[in-house]
C-alpha cells in the first residue's frame, strides 16, 4: 500500500531545505537538497551514503548501550547526549526504547517529552517532524521514503520522499505505519495496527487499513 497521489516534485523546496539548515549532521550535497524537497534523487552519492553509515553505527551504539550500573536518571541523560549527536532536534524529556532505527537521522525533529516505545523505524529520506508530547506504542514505522513503480527508476537506484509531519499530543498505536506525504494534526489518536495513508485532521481518532477517522475528541488549551 502506498500513500495516494503522489509523484516526485520538479523544484526545490526552499522552505525545506531552509529547515534543514537549523538541523545537524546534514550531509550537504545536491542529491540531499533534491531529497528532502521531493524529487527524484540518486541515493547512492557518497555523500548520502556515508551518512547512512553514520548512522548504522551511532544506531549499534544506542541500541547496545546498557550498562551494569546504570539508573533510569543516568540512562535517560546518556540517551538523550547520544541521540542529541544525530537526531535534527530533540526536545527536553524525551525517552527513546531501544532498538530504535533509521536511515539519515538527521532529519528527524522530535517535540519536548516525547515517548517511543521498542523498535521505531524512521525512514528520515524526506523531514519527520514529530509535535510535544507526543507517545508511539511499540513496531512503529515511518516511511517517509519511496521509489516510482516503472521499474527503469528502480534500478538506477532513483527514490524520492517527502514530508512527514506529527502534531502535538498525538498518541500514535503500536504496529502502525505512516507513509511519506502525511500530516497528523494536535490531539490525535491512531489506532494500532493502522496504516496512514493520508493526513488526519486534528483532534481526531483514527484506525483501520487505511486509516479513516472514527470520532473527534474534544480540544485541550
Amino acid at each position: 500500500m502506498k500513500a495516494t497521489g503522489l509523484t516526485p516534485k520538479t523544484e526545490k523546496n526552499e522552505d525545506l531545505i531552509a529547515r534543514a539548515k537549523k538541523y545537524k549532521n546534514i550531509p550537504w550535497c545536491e542529491q540531499y537538497e533534491r531529497m528532502i524537497s521531493g524529487m527524484l534523487y540518486d541515493s547512492l552519492v557518497p555523500e548520502l551514503e556515508d551518512a547512512r553509515l553514520r548512522s548504522r553505527k551511532l544506531m549499534k551504539k544506542y541500541n547496545d548501550y546498557l550498562p551494569d550500573d546504570a539508573t533510569t536518571a543516568s540512562l535517560a541523560a546518556d540517551r538523550q547526549k547520544m541521540l542529541r549527536e544525530y537526531v535534527g532536534y530533540l526536545g527536553e524529556e524525551s525517552w527513546i526504547e531501544a532498538p530504535f532505527y533509521f536511515d539519515y537521522g538527521c532529519n528527524i525533529s522530535f517535540g519536548d517529552r516525547f515517548y517511543a516505545n521498542t523498535n521505531l523505524v524512521i525512514l528520515d529520506c524526506g523531514l519527520v517532524t514529530i509535535g510535544d508530547r507526543v507517545m508511539f506504542g511499540p513496531f512503529v514505522s515511518i516511511f517517509a521514503a519511496t521509489h516510482e513503480t516503472e521499474v527503469q527508476s528502480r534500478r538506477h537506484n532513483i527514490e524520492f520522499a517527502r514530508e512527514v509531519v506529527i502534531g502535538n499530543d498525538c498518541w500514535i498505536g503500536g504496529s502502525t505505519v505512516v507513509l511519506l506525504g502525511v500530516t497528523i494534526g494536535d490531539g490525535c489518536t491512531i489506532g494500532a495496527g493502522s496504516v496512514v495513508t493520508k493526513s488526519i485532521p486534528a483532534h481526531s481518532v483514527a484506525c483501520g487499513v487505511p486509516a479513516k477517522v472514527v470520532k473527534k475528541v474534544e480540544p485541550v488549551k
